[in-house]
């Protein structure tokens, strides 16, 4: 058994390395990749473009119509305040998500009478108005500086009756050396 054991066995057989058939399966899925792909000179793209005409330019966005500001206003005309018959307003626009259709609104006899106007030329209405208004209301400067006058007044009236409550009343006078 000695010389058994002494006689060298053969050798393992190697095993084959595995990259090549990768690099196939890879050379394999791109090319497939590539023919999938679409052609640059295909028969359309040879061919004459139609005669479509000038091309379009993109649609604008389409102005209000006077029937939407008259209805809103006739709803929500109870918060206008109104200087010499007339005020302005702001719609709010749904395409543009803010309040960009302006006009100036007139007040006659017969009723009122709307003209678009490029943007509110007033002061925001910020006191009086509920929040979810589709209308932003305006007044002129005059009302604003008025209206911040009476707040003061008020502030400084709540103030001074919370200081005369708080503080305590002297009943007696200081007495001097």
């Amino acid at each position: 058994m000695d010389e058994e054991e002494q006689t060298p066995s053969k050798p393992a057989q190697a095993k084959p390395s595995q990259v090549p058939s990768w690099v196939t399966l890879g050379f394999v899925l791109g090319a497939l990749f590539v023919m999938a792909l679409p052609r640059r000179g295909t028969e359309e793209a040879r061919l004459p473009a139609r005669d479509a005409g000038p091309e379009r330019p993109a649609k604008p966005a389409a102005a209000p119509r006077i029937t939407t500001i008259e209805a809103v206003f006739a709803a929500w005309d109870r918060y206008a305040v109104w200087s010499n018959n007339t005020t302005e307003v702001a719609l709010w626009n749904t395409d543009a998500m803010g309040y960009s259709d302006c006009y100036e609104v007139l007040k006659t006899s017969d009723g009122y009478y709307f003209r678009s106007i490029p943007k509110l030329t007033r002061p925001i209405l910020t006191h009086g108005v509920v929040q979810e208004s589709p209308l932003q209301f305006t007044e002129t400067l005059r009302q604003r500086q008025e209206w911040l006058g009476e707040v003061d007044r008020e502030n400084l009236k709540a103030l001074s009756e919370a200081a005369r409550q708080t503080l305590p009343v002297l009943t007696e006078e200081p007495q001097g050396k």
